[in-house]
């Protein structure tokens, strides 16, 4: 795993970066709280790390790809204990095959996040914008689950239960 030593550094860096961003106390008492969230800046904007953190992301996900059950167990751990660099860091969507194996990508080696709930409704909401832009979501659920955790973290089943449910359902059906 010392392949992973550099990677894991320079995710831990972003991932300290943004951490007081992720942490800045929201007013909830505010009436335009969600407003003001929505015209801010993006966090890693506002860090100044966007093209960093992306790159590391694209990093993260072809070695997971590519990488052995060792590989991708690190790198599920790796982005667990850097959970600020997971709530930051995303890739626009691609309405394209590839768009989408690489969001079922992120969303494996995340494995689940902080809440399988959210993990659920993003799954559902990606497959139903890769769908309505033409991509056959089945065969590509059915790969990355493949590569996804087998273990269920918070009782609503594993990574993988998840993606081969969404594969096996009828297509608005997810759930």
């Amino acid at each position: 795993m010392g392949e992973l030593t550099e990677l894991a550094e320079w995710v831990a860096l972003i991932d300290a970066c943004v951490e007081p961003i992720a942490r800045r106390p929201v007013d909830l008492t505010d009436p335009d709280w969600v407003r003001k969230m929505r015209e801010g800046p993006h966090p890693l904007d506002e860090a100044g790390i966007r093209p960093e953190a992306e790159a590391a992301l694209r990093d993260v996900l072809t070695r997971y790809e590519a990488g052995d059950d060792g590989v991708r167990t690190a790198l599920r751990a790796l982005l667990e204990r850097c959970h600020h660099f997971t709530w930051a860091t995303t890739l626009p969507f691609e309405p394209t095959p590839r768009g989408f194996r690489q969001l079922l990508l992120q969303m494996s080696v995340e494995d689940q996040g902080l809440d399988t709930r959210d993990m659920m409704l993003t799954l559902h909401d990606l497959c139903g914008q890769a769908r309505d832009a033409g991509v056959d979501i089945r065969p590509l659920l059915l790969e990355v689950a493949g590569l996804s955790s087998g273990v269920d973290k918070y009782g609503m089943g594993s990574t993988r239960h998840i993606l081969l449910r969404a594969a096996g359902r009828e297509p608005r059906g997810l759930w």
